[in-house]
């Protein structure tokens, strides 16, 4: 498998966002920067939503006959 191609886990991309965040908080940062740094925040936000939608689609649910279920992609009403 190729090491370039694996895509961060959920907690690799919050400290990511952790620390975008605090770039983007220190006053003293150029506004071309904080554009740079705002755009690749929303850019990991996005991956983090896509692997929480990922991650409640494989989440189990006990059937009426007492077996685990997978979530249908019909069942969730968002």
């Amino acid at each position: 498998m190729d090491g370039d191609a694996r895509q961060p886990g959920l907690e690799e991309n919050f400290r990511r966002l952790e620390e975008i965040v605090a770039r983007l908080e220190d006053d003293s940062l150029p506004l071309e920067e904080a554009f740079c740094a705002y755009s690749q925040g929303m850019a990991v936000l996005k991956q983090c939503n896509d692997q929480i939608d990922r991650v409640e689609k494989q989440v189990l649910k006990l059937g009426e006959e007492g077996r685990l279920e997978d979530f249908g992609d019909g069942d969730i009403g968002v």
